[in-house]
């Protein structure tokens, strides 16, 4: 017969991934992207991801008038002001988390915008390289 024993000694609990916090690309604690405009999958500031994000928001870029060109003409337009889902459109300077593949794609066609590396979500890493990220950090004036 196998006995377990009760122990008064309290043990630390383990931490569920949901309890860790999330991580950016350099392994820091990932910091906000923007508050204004509100930007994240879950619109909290954050370039957070969960299950139900396929598009990955993931990466905090500080958008470009190159960018927003190209992104309207590959399809997603970010600049257009949509009242009814309190977007105001996006214009150059403006903080805000793009998916990874698209960011990925706009860098092979010459158009990534900069990324706020401690902002952007480690689970970019999946989709683009962390040295082509360095290579587009922003670099604050």
């Amino acid at each position: 017969m196998i006995s377990f024993e009760h122990s008064n000694q309290s043990t630390p609990a383990s931490k569920s991934p949901a309890d860790q916090p999330d991580r950016n690309v350099l392994g820091g604690t990932l910091a906000p992207c923007s508050l204004d405009p509100l930007t994240g999958f879950f619109r909290d500031g954050c370039c957070r991801s969960g299950p139900d994000d396929v598009g990955v928001h993931t990466v905090c870029a500080v958008m470009t008038k190159d960018f927003l060109i190209f992104t309207v003409a590959v399809g997603n337009d970010l600049v257009t002001p949509h009242p009814e889902w309190g977007f105001a459109g996006l214009v150059a300077g403006d903080h805000w988390c793009l998916c990874a593949a698209r960011w990925l794609e706009a860098a092979q066609a010459g158009s990534a915008p900069p990324v706020i590396l401690e902002a952007t979500h480690e689970r970019s890493l999946a989709i683009i390289p962390l040295a082509l990220l360095k290579q587009h950090a922003f670099k604050q004036a």
